[in-house]
């Protein structure tokens, strides 16, 4: 038995007009947490579809050894009946089924002998999910529908869904993109006690820190190609060194250079109060009070569950929540947002944090995305034409360097940064006033996000007003003039950006109602 429990050798997949992966050779140690990194479209997924079966033998060029023998999966099948478990970034769980229907579909606990043979077994079922369960730490019955549970409970199920296929190699694509702190502090301990128990594990994440905190190797790619591996127990491994592999080049800088040009007032929202849409008696925003500026950059900060996302969606258009009240004013004067194309026709425009979801049509091409939110503006006499719709979405294909061969291609196949680069390109069509930004930075790495960084310093450059909603305080104090915080429902606090520190956000996003608002 080697000491290397995978090898993958001179990996090569195309698809029409591009290489994804260009030779490439991987091997992973038995036992051990190997992580890939790379920006958006280097290949990393990819990659990982190949040895999962996602993409069969037959579709690339190359080997694969799996524990010292070759083998050519047709499907995904094929790599789980081998032990080889792959976990998406989009979980592929069924919202209605219980946990244990979860944990077992495709995998059934089926009686076996008698009248009842063929038919499932509920009790072994049950047993089997609850052992599970406990094993990767998730306190719930297995009974619970899969859709009364957060994202971070989601993927402890997905992981024990892998168990129960008995993983021997478990595929981690971008893990805790949708967690907060303290669930992806869980599931890395989690992680780490599979290795303990011998199961290895290959992971996907721009997070960094989380890499170096919990890696044995990691592999980078970058534009198909593997550029190196490392061990993560050297020292001169850093966040840095990593990124310089990435990226091909030093960034001196996390965020772009900004000299900000701040002018009048342009939005205020006054006493704003949303109410749950399936507790009415709960309120998720209470009484909230912010003001944005012509030329402003202004971050929003708060832990999840704060009612940042909620005051956003209720501010554009009431696109959520019930009993909305509280004043809007524009320029000094009050104006209605009471659905979407009221708070577009006055100059709001929304980027929502689930792009996938809500942001995009995947399954439409580029040119489509990119006119959808202004299609009044291409319009003639109720018909909207074709020639100037095309020549605005190459125009910004061109001008947010989105890396597509031309504007029809499918926006699902983009990468996640190309793809947010076409959620900004149809609000900025739209000619806003006022942009918010809910997590424009989401699930992706450092050289997207810089970009994406020099987007919207350029846009604020213009005198548009960005509120800025992120999770990641450092990336609110290198971009942002003023920054709010927000905890149960509040405005806790607004802090300029010379007198901000993390220290002092984290703070005043954990406040109560009965701590002084000013630290």
């Amino acid at each position: 038995m080697t000491d290397d429990i995978l090898r993958m050798h001179g990996i090569t997949k195309t698809f029409p007009g591009v290489t994804a992966l260009a030779d490439v050779d991987l091997t992973v140690r038995r036992g051990a947490i190997h992580a890939i990194c790379g920006e958006n479209g280097a290949g990393k997924s990819t990659l990982m579809k190949v040895l999962s079966g996602v993409y069969p033998h037959g579709s690339y060029d190359g080997e694969i050894v799996f524990d010292g023998e070759p083998c050519r999966f047709a499907s995904i099948r094929d790599s789980e009946a081998r032990g080889i478990v792959i976990i998406h970034q989009e979980l592929a769980l069924c919202p209605q089924l219980s946990i244990a229907e979860n944990i077992f579909l495709g995998n059934e606990r089926a009686r076996r002998r008698g009248l009842l043979g063929g038919l499932i077994d509920w009790n072994r079922t049950n047993h089997e999910a609850a052992a599970l369960l406990e094993r990767v730490g998730l306190p719930e019955s297995p009974v619970t529908p899969v859709a009364d549970l957060g994202v971070g409970k989601q993927q402890l199920v997905e992981i024990a869904k892998a168990l129960a296929k008995r993983v021997r190699l478990l595929i981690l694509d971008e893990p805790t993109a949708a967690l907060n702190d303290e669930d992806s502090a869980h599931l890395l301990d989690l992680v780490r006690g599979l290795r303990d128990d011998g199961i290895t594990c290959v992971i996907i994440s721009h997070k960094l820190n989380e890499v170096l905190a919990i890696a044995d190797s990691i592999s980078i790619l970058r534009d198909g190609r593997m550029i190196e591996t490392l061990d993560a127990a050297a020292d001169d491994v850093t966040e840095d060194r990593i990124i310089t592999g990435m990226v091909g080049r030093d960034l001196e800088h996390r965020y772009p250079p900004r000299t900000p040009h701040i002018g009048e007032e342009v939005l205020r929202i006054e006493d704003w109060t949303v109410h749950s849409p399936s507790q009415h008696d709960r309120k998720v925003v209470d009484g909230a009070s912010l003001t944005l500026r012509r030329g402003e950059i202004v971050g929003l900060a708060g832990l999840m569950g704060a009612g940042r996302t909620e005051l956003a969606m209720s501010v554009f258009g009431r696109s959520y929540g019930v009993g909305v009240s509280g004043r809007v004013l524009k320029d000094g004067k009050p104006i209605d947002v009471r659905t979407v194309r009221d708070a577009i026709a006055h100059g709001i425009a929304y980027a929502t944090e689930d792009r996938k979801r809500y942001g995009l049509n995947l399954i439409e091409d580029i040119k489509r995305n990119v006119s959808a939110a202004g299609l009044s503006r291409l319009a003639r006499r109720g018909w909207v034409d074709g020639n100037e719709e095309y020549r605005v979405a190459d125009g910004f294909r061109t001008r947010m360097n989105i890396k597509a061969p031309d504007v029809s291609a499918v926006t699902g196949q983009l990468s996640g940064g190309n793809q947010q680069k076409v959620v900004l390109s149809k609000w900025i069509f739209t000619d806003p006033d006022v942009l918010i930004l809910d997590e424009p930075t989401r699930g992706i790495d450092v050289g997207a996000k810089y970009e994406i960084y020099s987007i919207i310093n350029g846009l604020a450059a213009e005198g548009k007003a960005i509120l800025l909603i992120s999770s990641e305080l450092p990336e609110l104090l290198g971009m942002c003039d003023r920054i709010y915080t927000m905890a149960a429902g509040r405005i806790t606090g607004e802090v300029p950006r010379a007198e901000a520190t993390q220290e002092r956000l984290m703070y005043l996003m954990t406040m109560d109602k009965e701590q002084e608002k000013v630290p």
